[in-house]
């Protein structure tokens, strides 16, 4: 008896903490279907009498959150991928490649570049975003988010590779392969749970990004997401249940997202094992 409550008090403790996270999106989701402020007023946590889905009809058209959604979109995982292509061929190239001591330099300059606070370097990245002439462009946020990802995805990478075992490059050698086919056909695929981890976090963090978008974009058809959402809140400030639709609209993509590559891991790592 003793043991069995011992056992559960954990499950109690993360079922408790599981409604504290979620009940602050149930009160967000069932104010998106309920018909004005009235009605969430009077149940403001209760399920609606009225279901009323005109609302992400409404947030989706008149407010432009389709304009910033595929805006963040296309921004975030753009940029995602071409930070993991760039950096796992440089952690391939310092974990997986013999180049004596500049290995151990390149991987360092990394870990300093880690150092460095993002708030810290929003002016640098500001004069270069001028000089390159891409301010108010969606290359002024892509290239930041690509060079700002890129020294956490090679840890990450450069971490995962080492695990690997060195005879299976030693077997692909001998089979005829070069580093380049080394890297596409042996590595890329072994490394694809490192891959998906890297992926979810830098896509939420591109999702997300507020300050650079909010000062490089000044034209209302390119900004992102969470800037649009500033906007649609002071448009909307009356109507909560569209402001309500409109936060759905933000948090529903990357709650897919994530729970579809969370499934990937764990295929990703039963795929990439290697037998002993």
């Amino acid at each position: 008896m003793a043991r069995s409550l011992k056992k559960g008090i954990p499950h109690v403790a993360l079922l408790g903490y599981l409604v504290v996270v979620l009940f602050p999106f149930l009160f967000v989701l069932f104010s998106s279907v309920k018909k004005d402020n009235n009605a969430i007023a009077l149940n403001p946590f209760g399920i609606p009498k009225e279901f009323v889905f005109n609302n992400y009809v409404e947030a989706w058209v008149n407010a432009k959150i389709s304009t910033y959604f595929f805006n963040s979109l296309y921004i975030s995982v753009l940029s995602s991928v071409v930070s993991i292509l760039l950096a796992s061929m440089f952690a391939f190239a310092v974990t997986r490649m013999r180049q004596g001591k500049w290995n151990k330099i390149l991987f360092s300059l990394v870990l300093i570049g880690m150092l460095i606070p993002n708030n810290a370097l929003m002016l640098p990245i500001y004069t270069i975003v001028r000089k390159l002439h891409i301010l108010n462009t969606h290359w002024a946020l892509i290239i930041p988010y690509i060079a700002n990802a890129i020294p956490f995805t090679i840890i990450i990478l450069a971490a995962f590779m080492r695990s690997l075992p060195g005879e299976i490059e030693e077997a692909a050698v001998v089979d005829g392969l070069k580093a380049p086919g080394i890297f596409a056909r042996i590595i890329v695929p072994l490394t694809v749970p490192a891959m998906v981890t890297v992926f979810i976090v830098n896509f939420l963090g591109n999702w997300n990004e507020f300050l650079l978008a909010n000062y490089f974009l000044s034209n209302d058809e390119l900004r992102t997401l969470p800037v649009g959402m500033v906007q649609f809140r002071d448009q909307y400030q009356m109507n909560y249940a569209q402001m309500s639709a409109g936060i759905v609209y933000s948090v529903l993509p990357v709650v897919i997202i994530y729970a579809i590559l969370q499934e990937k891991i764990i295929e990703g790592v039963t795929a990439g094992s290697v037998k002993g």
